[in-house]
């Protein structure tokens, strides 16, 4: 079991120090197969809307640290073995903040709802926005929804051919020199 809102909170600043805004953070499954668990950390630039891997790398080192001194303090913020996954939210984003809803208007999301929530669990269409704290989407089934934020167990954009556009495209500042590199070691083989 992990406290996700206390590491919210050591995490936050070690993000805002670095001028990234914080998306999500989450405890899953490991992708290593070992049954082990990650602690994934999504965070953007505001400038860009992306991490590149030297963000992500600073970002884990902060947020490394600030961790192990919190452990080191006594706290048990995550129990067993982890570990620590920092990434950029990607095109196909989560929505996790209000400001997402609103943001990412008239683009295509997928909703699914909290286990208990009166009416049908999982939508998908345009999302509209956000107004007080309701979201509002036009399902493709269901038509013009409104659905209470706190019960979102998850929200999501679709990947589309409008989404990709209106995305800006990824930095690709050293993939010159990557390909190069790529192409004098096979060139040596």
């Amino acid at each position: 079991m992990a406290d996700i809102d206390r590491l919210t909170a050591i995490i936050e600043p070690e993000a805002k120090a670095l001028g990234f805004d914080l998306v999500r953070v989450k405890m899953m499954p490991s992708e290593a197969g070992d049954g082990g668990q990650a602690l994934q950390i999504m965070a953007e630039d505001p400038a860009t809307g992306q991490l590149v891997i030297d963000q992500c790398a600073a970002l884990s080192r902060r947020v490394s640290d600030a961790i192990d001194a919190a452990e080191e303090a006594g706290e048990v913020l995550v129990e067993g073995a982890y570990h620590l996954e920092v990434s950029s939210p990607g095109i196909d984003r989560p929505l996790t903040r209000t400001k997402d809803f609103s943001d990412w208007a008239g683009h295509e999301a997928k909703i699914v709802m909290a286990k208990g929530y009166d009416g049908q669990r999982s939508y998908k269409g345009e999302l509209v926005g956000i107004e007080g704290e309701e979201v509002l989407l036009k399902d493709a089934k269901a038509g013009d929804v409104r659905l209470p934020r706190e019960q979102i167990h998850s929200a999501k954009l679709v990947l589309t051919d409008a989404l990709i556009a209106a995305t800006r495209p990824l930095d690709a500042s050293g993939a010159d020199e990557l390909i190069e590199d790529l192409t004098e070691e096979k060139a040596d083989d």
